[in-house]
Order: structure tokens, then C-alpha cells, then sequence
């Protein structure tokens, strides 16, 4: 046939071998055989040549086995310079496919005393940043020499690679050809031939009564893998009373920018509201150390990444069914130390605790009491000290205010910079896992709380009406009773 009108079709198996005009020339020879696999490949070729030669021609296979499967993904460059040093992880992520008998089994008593590693070496940490999971390789070989002349080896060709891992998952790169066009292979010469191949999936489909059969065997062996894990792990965990809602923050301070003095350091401490405790060994305050600020784009900024993790419980209680449960908040002040251990307040701020769970990341802005005059900023900048708030809580409504209005008429401060926390929340409550009957009577509970989500928008929309409503009875009173009265009888 002529060369340009070559056809060739293989159905070929999983790790299954089809030499080509290459390994046949080479492993005919007996003494080119050096490994036992070449001793094998040499028996086959012959029993090939003895029953009338290999069926396919152009399209062969190599195996998992092959010493082309490791060539070719060792040498694999991670960029395209020529003078690449390949890295410690590029290295071990190179021989990413572990064979499964090289592995020796992990013993059931080694596996249940290391199932967390309390102290980790460094050889243990870089090793396990490196994918382990068993893989066999196979590659779909094309011999696209010139007609006639096969079997060299720079005319051979990748036309489809299979990978399956340890945890059955089969990767086929490129993929099946299925509606889309014939892939194309264009060679480098003086011809510029161009090569087109399809690939498509001769599996036999499995008969339905072997697929459900499959999904069983799979159900046990999943259970019983999740009764092993839970016999490793116990059920030795602390739950939430019904009615209770477990609130975890582990918290950061990150950064304060925009203040005026360096060498700053944040002081803090939770309020719990009515219906609110704690653990008897959680501490409900904290200071960070001291941090210098460096220069970033307009600001003075001072990174403190301080960690805390505050726990609390809300306790659901008979005498708030009518009222709205309060939420903790986070209260802290910012001061700057000089070197002659001066001291100043640089601002005051609070936040509410986040009502739903995840991550939350907020910047909350800061001021402080000033005074008129030149004498105060003079005794501020020479002496340090500066007005402070005798009850901190001041920044919102202070814990000991009874009244029904509070006035900060005549309290003159000052804008200064912000403080940006990292908050993690989680909650825990055992209406989650219990039956909807007991649900239901905890969601007004969950409800009362702002969904997780509302808490903030519902305040705000209670005292948006309660100003609107103070503002029309204002108004109301200042309008002659006349002009009430008429307006009345017209409508």
C-alpha cells in the first residue's frame, strides 16, 4: 500500500504488551538481555516469531515496567531553562510512582500508635509533602517512521497515556476521542507528514446485576472502614447540653496602622452578656507584646499576628423568651510605649463578635479622648499620658448604665488609626444532630441569635425604627393642636 493511505487498528489491554520493530530487533539477540524482564521479553519475541509474527506494526505498548515508563518521567523538567536544578520536593515529586511491592506492609499495631505524630522531624515533614499514592503507568506507542523502515527510536511517539493510583481512579491523557475530531501529529522533516488517530473505549459495558453487586461489596467495605476509624479515634467527645450553644473563636490580631506614636501593643478583654459563661480556665483578656511599626505605602503599620482562642456557652433561659439575647464583644484599647517607658493611648475600639461561622477578617477603626489646648498635646508629646476612659466598656454602653438614654454631649475625641482582626468561629449545638422535632424547638433559640447571620441587621433595623419613631412624635408635639385635629377630620 502506499505510505500516505497507512491504516492500522489495536485493541489493546490494560498492561498489555505489544513490541515494537525496535525491542524486536534488539531482543532477539540473546545477549543484549541483561534483566530478567529482557530474558522474558527475549522468550516471547521467539515464541512470536514461531507462531507467525507480531500482529501489530506501527502501534505498540509500554508497560509500567518498562525502562522507558521511568525514563520518561524522570526526565521531566519542571521549567524550560537549561541549566535547571531540579529541588529537593521537584526530585521526589519526579518518582512520584511508588510501586506497591516495594512497599512493606504497614502492621495493624504501628498503624493504630501513629495515627497523630505529636513530634515530627524534618526528614518526616518533607516526606509527606510529597504525593504517595501507588501509581502503574502504561503508554500507547506509534511508530511513525517512513514507510518501510521502522524501528527508530526517534520516530516513536506518545499517542496515549494511562495512569491508574491506588484508590482506582484511571486517567487517560489525552482523553477518548468520542465526538471530537482526530488527534494530530505533525512531524518535523522534509515531507512534513501529518498523522491521525483516534481512541476509543472497547470496554465490554457491565451487566447491571454486576454493578449493583460491585456497589455492594463497596457499602461493606466502606462500613467497615468507618467502624475501623472510629474504633482509632473513640467516642470519647465532649457534648453541648440541649439548648446550649457552644461558641469557639480562635482569633488573630494582625495589624494596627495609622497611629501617631510607635512601639505599640494592644490590651483586650471579652464582655459576656447575660445567658453567656465560660470555662473557669479561659482567660477573658490578654496583651500583646510590643511591635515597631515599618512603613507600608501612607502608614505606619505593626504587625503583631497574635494568636488567642476565647470559648464560651449561651445558655437558653426561661426569663428571655420575650427578649433579644446579646451578643460578646471584644473590647481593647491601643497604647504606644517610647523608650523612656511613656506611655500613651492611642485609641479605643470594639467589635461584636461574628454571629456566623467561618472565617471572618475585619478592620475596625479606633479613637481617643482628647482635651482643648495646646497644654494637653504639650503634656501628651513631653510627659506621655493622655485622657483614658475609667470604664472601658464606655465605647459602647458601659456594663453599669441602667437608664434609658445616654449622652456623650460635650465628650470631644479624636480619629485615629484601626486595628484589623482574623477570626475563625465555630459553633457547636446538639440541635444540630438531634431529631427535627427537637430541632424545631431550638431554632427559636438559633433565631433569637440572629439565624447566625442577621444579629448586626437586626439591631440595626430596631433602632432605625426606634429613631423614626422618636422623630415623628417629636414633630407631632411641635405642630399646633388645631392643625392635628383638622388634618384628622379630613382624613
Amino acid at each position: 500500500r502506499p505510505p500516505g493511505e497507512e491504516e492500522e487498528e489495536a485493541e489493546v489491554g490494560w498492561q498489555e504488551k505489544l513490541f515494537s520493530q525496535f525491542e524486536v530487533d534488539l531482543y532477539q539477540n540473546e545477549s543484549a538481555c541483561q534483566t530478567p524482564l529482557d530474558q522474558q521479553y527475549h522468550e516471547e519475541i521467539l515464541k512470536l516469531e514461531k507462531a507467525g509474527g507480531r500482529k501489530n506494526c506501527r502501534i505498540f505498548t509500554y508497560t509500567d515496567h518498562d525502562r522507558f515508563t521511568n525514563l520518561e518521567e524522570h526526565c521531566q523538567k519542571v521549567t524550560d531553562s537549561d541549566h535547571e536544578v531540579p529541588s529537593y520536593l521537584a526530585e521526589r515529586m519526579a518518582n512520584v510512582r511508588r510501586r506497591r511491592q516495594d512497599h512493606r506492609p504497614i502492621e495493624a499495631s504501628s498503624l493504630k500508635s501513629k495515627i497523630i505524630t505529636w513530634e515530627p522531624s524534618e526528614e518526616f515533614i518533607k516526606n509527606n509533602h510529597v504525593i504517595n499514592t501507588p501509581v502503574q503507568t502504561m503508554y500507547i506507542m506509534g511508530d511513525l517512521g517512513p514507510y518501510g523502515k521502522l524501528g527508530h527510536r526517534e520516530y516513536e511517539h506518545v499517542l496515549c497515556t494511562i495512569k491508574v493510583d491506588g484508590n482506582g481512579v484511571i486517567t487517560v491523557k489525552p482523553d477518548f476521542t468520542g465526538t471530537k475530531g482526530a488527534y494530530r501529529i505533525e512531524l518535523d522533516g522534509e515531507k512534513r507528514e501529518v498523522w491521525k488517530y483516534t481512541i476509543e473505549n472497547a470496554s465490554v459495558q457491565v451487566q447491571p446485576e454486576e454493578e449493583e453487586r460491585e456497589q455492594r461489596v463497596f457499602r461493606d467495605l466502606y462500613g467497615r472502614h468507618k467502624e475501623y476509624l472510629s474504633g482509632l479515634v473513640g467516642s470519647e467527645f465532649e457534648m453541648t447540653l440541649p439548648g446550649t450553644l457552644r461558641l469557639f473563636v480562635n482569633g488573630e490580631i494582625v495589624s494596627a496602622q495609622g497611629y501617631e506614636y510607635d512601639n505599640l501593643y494592644v490590651h483586650f478583654f471579652l464582655e459576656l452578656p447575660n445567658q453567656w459563661s465560660s470555662p473557669a480556665f479561659q482567660q477573658l483578656s490578654g496583651v500583646t507584646q510590643t511591635c515597631a511599626t515599618k512603613t507600608v505605602g501612607w502608614d505606619n503599620v505593626a504587625y503583631f499576628c497574635y494568636p488567642f482562642t476565647l470559648e464560651m456557652f449561651f445558655t437558653q433561659g426561661d426569663e428571655s423568651e420575650d427578649s433579644l439575647p446579646q451578643w460578646p464583644v471584644l473590647y481593647f484599647e491601643v497604647l504606644s510605649l517610647d523608650f523612656w517607658q511613656r506611655y500613651r493611648v492611642e485609641g479605643y475600639g470594639s467589635l461584636v463578635l461574628p454571629a456566623s461561622p467561618g472565617l471572618h477578617v475585619l478592620t475596625i477603626p479606633t479613637w481617643r479622648p482628647v482635651e482643648l489646648g495646646t497644654v494637653a498635646e504639650l503634656r501628651r508629646f513631653f510627659i506621655g499620658g493622655s485622657p483614658e476612659l475609667e470604664d472601658i466598656t464606655y465605647i459602647r454602653i458601659p456594663s453599669t448604665f441602667k437608664g434609658e438614654r445616654l449622652s456623650r454631649f460635650g465628650f470631644r475625641t479624636e480619629t485615629t488609626g484601626s486595628v484589623t482582626f482574623r477570626l475563625y468561629c465555630l459553633q457547636q449545638s446538639k440541635a444540630f444532630l438531634e431529631t427535627s422535632a427537637l430541632r424545631q424547638r431550638m431554632q427559636s433559640v438559633l433565631d433569637r441569635l440572629g439565624g447566625f447571620s442577621q444579629q448586626s441587621s437586626v439591631y440595626n433595623v430596631l433602632e432605625a425604627f426606634q429613631r423614626a419613631r422618636r422623630r415623628m412624635q417629636e414633630a407631632r408635639e411641635s405642630l399646633p393642636q388645631d392643625l392635628i385635629s383638622t388634618s384628622a377630620s379630613t382624613v
